[in-house]
């Protein structure tokens, strides 16, 4: 029996979605971008902790980004011959065990070696995860299947950075990261009772990943994301500020709008899931064409606080679905390559995460706020007009 004979049985056999195994992969999702984005609220402690200055003690998330770029594209072939179950299991482990490299670190260059083993997790799931999903969910429950897993990323941008402030001043930043690894344990004995073996499919190279660029629809898709990515990035890093010098909220409110925007994320999320399965054109267009509204008129509305509250939670109602979209369109575009597919798309989104903030934050810089919005709109119009180009037929 061959591995596509192999994978082909198993999903014939598939009659209903085991939502246990997509719960565990959607825990595994919240830790991974909880642990991501941790040291965000945490640079000061690290940094006087280390001895280190805190720009330093900010290349954690670069350090992660570039080894979950790096593993998206090269990791998955090296485990080619693994059942995936397996995989997801390996990576469960190095991000335990980065969560305890990173408590117990003596030194700096300890430490950025637990955060690269976070990016190894980070790059080597998020590659993979379209393609398991695809194969654990029956029918029409894949867009709910990838709703639910990208459920847990929308759950650690709301609680990742002030739960990693309040429990790095009770219990210290080494406590705080220290907790993460029981989580992580905890994480690895469920996938191990609840999700199924997973025969490997096909060994996935580099060469096979950009060749799916030859399929037209397929490259403009791609395009599309990454601005959508590199877009919503130029303007979301920023909200920070602009709500502080531009809006003028004291700190207690800001941190409302941001657990705001966060909970409207989680209401995005959950809901994209009930519309995907008959809209997914409208999703496709329409969401990166609502952000770029949203972006100019907080240029124009920035200095009134309820209207730009209402406006951020808005925003994170429509952007935080973008990416449960974009993978659902990838299943209905390559459904044989997504595990190709999907390491290309992680690193891109990766490398536009970066374009974006490096992009904005320059604007924000020498021109002026408003310039980074004005960015964003562009780039977001220039995403819906490219997703219209690369829609499913349906």
């Amino acid at each position: 029996m061959t591995e596509l004979t192999l994978n082909e049985s198993f999903e014939a056999e598939q009659e209903t979605t085991p939502w246990s195994a997509v719960a565990c992969l959607s825990l595994l999702t919240f830790l991974l971008v909880g642990l991501e984005f941790m040291p965000v609220s945490l640079l000061t402690p690290i940094a006087q902790d280390l001895s280190i200055t805190e720009g330093q003690a900010g290349l954690a998330i670069a350090v992660s980004g570039f080894f979950a770029v790096f593993t998206s594209l090269f990791g998955n072939k090296l485990l080619s011959t693994l059942d995936r179950k397996t995989v997801v299991l390996l990576y469960t482990a190095v991000l335990t065990a980065s969560s305890l490299a990173v408590a117990l670190a003596p030194t700096y260059l300890i430490f950025l070696l637990g955060r690269a083993l976070v990016g190894v997790a980070i790059g080597g799931f998020w590659s993979l995860s379209t393609a398991i999903l695809a194969r654990l969910a029956s029918g029409g429950d894949l867009p709910k299947a990838i709703a639910l897993l990208q459920g847990g990323t929308a759950m650690a941008i709301v609680t990742a950075a002030p739960l990693g402030s309040f429990l790095g001043g009770l219990i210290g930043w080494r406590g705080t990261f220290l907790i993460t690894v029981p989580l992580g344990l905890s994480a690895l004995i469920w996938q191990m009772a609840v999700l199924p073996k997973m025969p490997p499919v096909a060994a996935i190279s580099v060469v096979n990943m950009f060749g799916l660029l030859r399929n037209r629809t397929f490259a403009i898709g791609m395009g599309a994301t990454a601005l959508a990515f590199i877009g919503m990035n130029s303007l979301s890093i920023y909200l920070r500020p602009f709500m502080e010098s531009v809006t003028a909220l004291e700190l207690n409110s800001l941190s409302m709008v941001l657990l705001g925007l966060g909970v409207g994320g989680l209401v995005g999320t959950f809901a994209i899931g009930l519309v995907l399965r008959r809209h997914l054109n409208a999703a496709l267009i329409g969401l990166p064409s609502l952000l770029a509204i949203i972006a100019l008129l907080l240029i124009v509305v920035g200095p009134f606080k309820g209207i730009t509250a209402a406006l951020l939670i808005l925003w994170g109602v429509f952007s935080t679905p973008i990416p449960v979209v974009w993978n659902t369109w990838m299943t209905r575009i390559i459904p044989s390559d997504l595990e190709a597919g999907g390491g290309l798309q992680v690193a891109l989104i990766q490398l536009a995460i970066a374009g974006g903030a490096s992009a904005g934050g320059v604007l924000f810089d020498t021109i002026g706020w408003w310039s980074a919005f004005i960015l964003a709109a562009i780039l977001l119009v220039g995403s819906a007009a490219l997703a219209a180009l690369a829609r499913p037929r349906i």
